[in-house]
Parts: C-alpha cells; structure tokens; sequence
C-alpha cells in the first residue's frame, strides 16, 4: 500500500530544532567526515559516497546520502554479489561507530529528512507495508529513531514499524531529546549493529500478519 500522495506537514519547531542542531553538528563533524571520506579514497577507491533513492515524508522519494560501505564485487555471471559479501573492513567499522550515517546530515539540512524519525527504507518496501505500517510515512525519515534504540537491527520487520509508528503517534521535542541522547548511548556501546548471525539487515518482504483491508 502506497503512502498517501498528499504530503503531510512537518512542525515548525521541529524543523527548527532539527537546524538549530545540524548546522553546528555538520561543523564539528567536518573533520571526521574528511578523515573519513580520505580513508574510503585510500582503502576502496571511488566513489567515497553512496546514493540512493528511498522514500520520505509522505513517500516522497529523495536521494540519501552515506559514506560506501560495500564494493562493487559481481558474480561471474555480472550480479552483484550478496550485501554482506561485499561489506568491506572499513565498512564494517563505519557501520559499526554509524560514520557512514554522517553525509545524512545534509539531507536533514535540505529538509528531507530529520535527526529523529522512522529510518528511510527502501523504495521497494512502499507496496509491502500493512496499512499501519505505511504510517511510519506520515513524519520525516530520521538519522535515528525510536526503533533504533529499542533495539535496532536485533528486532523483527513488524516490531521495528510497531516502534515507528508508536513515534509517529507519541512525537514531541522531548521525546526526539531522549532519543538522540540515547543513540548516543547506544552508538558509543555498539549495541544492535546487526542481525543476531548477520552483517546486514534481512530484507523486509511483508508484514508476518494477515493485511486489513
């Protein structure tokens, strides 16, 4: 099911919250990113950043912005091959610390996506949701969210949107406040990177329940 075309309306103060935090964030962390970024060049060549189409607020589509993790490595036959095949050393690290979450920042500057909410996802994912599901889609994607405190890639499909749209309906800037100190938190003690025997997350293919409607 398809979020609905009208875009629903961002907050004010949460759009100014988002600012008042990014702008000094992207300055501090812009030497961190240079490191990292020269790193990506020296280990895994080019390209440094990774792009992607996933769906935002309303499921508007937008381009998100990571540092790589993964090389191009294909089968004989030319696929690529599995994600957890081709996640390089660096990568691993940088998944592990969240680095290769930085160049967000910038979609969070540009209004596409805010430091707290809902993790954008892929844009195949948009026609797997439940209904309730799809209503992760009524705030703006996040750097990090409810979901990822509360257990991050360790969690199934249906708990991690359970968690999304329990954001959605409980959202306040105090609750955005917890949730970034806690990812902190949670960063700094590497705490749910993957999949309990996974480098990455399994593929989301439908809700485990029955659809309404």
């Amino acid at each position: 099911m398809l979020p609905s075309p009208r875009l629903p309306r961002v907050p004010l103060r949460k759009r100014l919250f988002d600012l008042v935090l990014t702008v000094p964030a992207l300055v501090v962390f812009s030497p961190v990113m240079a490191v990292t970024a020269l790193a990506i060049w020296l280990l895994e060549g080019r390209p440094i950043l990774f792009r992607q189409q996933r769906p935002g607020l309303g499921g508007k589509i937008f381009t998100v912005i990571k540092f790589r993790t993964m090389r191009s490595e294909t089968s004989p036959d030319g696929r690529l091959l599995p994600d957890a095949a081709r996640l390089s050393r660096l990568g691993r690290l940088l998944r592990a610390t969240s680095l290769d979450e930085l160049p967000e920042l910038w979609n969070i500057l540009r209004g596409e996506m805010s430091l707290v909410g809902p993790r954008p996802l892929l844009v195949a994912y948009l026609e797997r949701y439940s209904p309730q599901q799809v209503r992760r889609h009524d705030v703006l994607p996040g750097l990090t969210g409810w979901a990822q405190i509360n257990g991050r890639n360790t969690v199934s499909w249906d708990e991690k949107f359970r968690l999304d749209v329990w954001y959605v309906d409980h959202w306040s800037l105090r609750l955005d406040l917890k949730i970034l100190w806690l990812t902190v938190w949670k960063v700094l003690k590497r705490e749910g990177i993957n999949q309990p025997g996974s480098d990455t997350a399994e593929e989301f293919m439908g809700p485990a329940e029955p659809r309404a409607g």
